[in-house]
């Protein structure tokens, strides 16, 4: 019975329109105001201050708080997967509504953050490359990096080091392409590396990663992803043993 009462607590408060709009911005990864919440809600200060309470008070966010400022971020990866489960869920449309797309949403679907780890259509690449490679080894389950997997990575410069205690590697189904991208400590550290390297870089206001020209020569070079002229990834496997010596 208490499980079945805070399930209902945790369906309630994500269920809210803009607890959930809220929610959804903070799957980024960054650390939002509530002024900035609250615009991205399209509700009061006040009226954000207080669905942020909530939110804190069920430990689904953190806050810290900075002089005159406080800052709210999703409190773990737990609850970052629980929320893009429910995305994968409410994406599945049955039958599916013919709904224009903006830029912002292909944007998303290109390339985005999905708490502390990439997803999207590079996201997948990535992921799909790392196993092809036989760098990574991904099943419905779980993941494993083999040797071979940590000597890349390595040479990538990631550092998969743990700092705390956390899931290491395994798949997250991506809400847009219905297929695994990696999360877990694996995951959270190709993305830093790709943002240190500029080869992708944040968009403001969004979830949005935007691909640079170096990061589309360096997906070649390193990952042999190929980007086509309609944005789109593409494998194209080389030699495998390219960084793993």
């Amino acid at each position: 019975m208490v499980a079945a009462a805070n399930l209902v607590e945790v369906a309630a408060l994500v269920g809210d329109t803009a607890r959930a709009t809220m929610l959804n911005a903070l799957m980024g990864g960054q650390s939002l105001t509530a002024t900035e919440l609250a615009y991205c809600a399209n509700v009061s200060r006040s009226t954000a201050s207080d669905h942020l309470s909530k939110l804190v008070a069920a430990r689904l966010l953190t806050v810290t708080r900075n002089r005159r400022f406080s800052y709210y971020r999703i409190a773990s990866p737990l609850v970052a997967t629980m929320l893009e489960s429910i995305k994968v869920v409410a994406a599945i449309e049955v039958p599916p509504r013919r709904q224009p797309r903006s830029a912002n949403d292909d944007a998303l679907r290109f390339a985005r953050s999905c708490y502390d780890h990439l997803a999207g259509q590079v996201g997948v690449a990535v992921t799909d490359a790392l196993v092809a490679m036989g760098h990574i080894l991904l099943t419905d389950e779980g993941g494993a990096v083999t040797s071979s997997g940590a000597r890349f990575l390595s040479a990538f410069g990631a550092d998969l080091r743990p700092r705390a205690r956390r899931v290491f590697c395994q798949p997250c189904l991506d809400w847009s392409e219905r297929r695994y991208h990696l999360k877990g400590l694996v995951g959270a550290r190709i993305l830093d590396r790709l943002l240190e390297l500029g080869w992708l870089k944040r968009v403001s206001g969004s979830r949005a990663l935007q691909l640079t020209s170096s990061g589309k020569a360096g997906l070649s070079e390193i990952f042999q992803i190929e980007i086509n002229n309609e944005d789109v990834p593409t494998g194209r496997l080389r030699d495998p043993r390219r960084l793993t010596a």
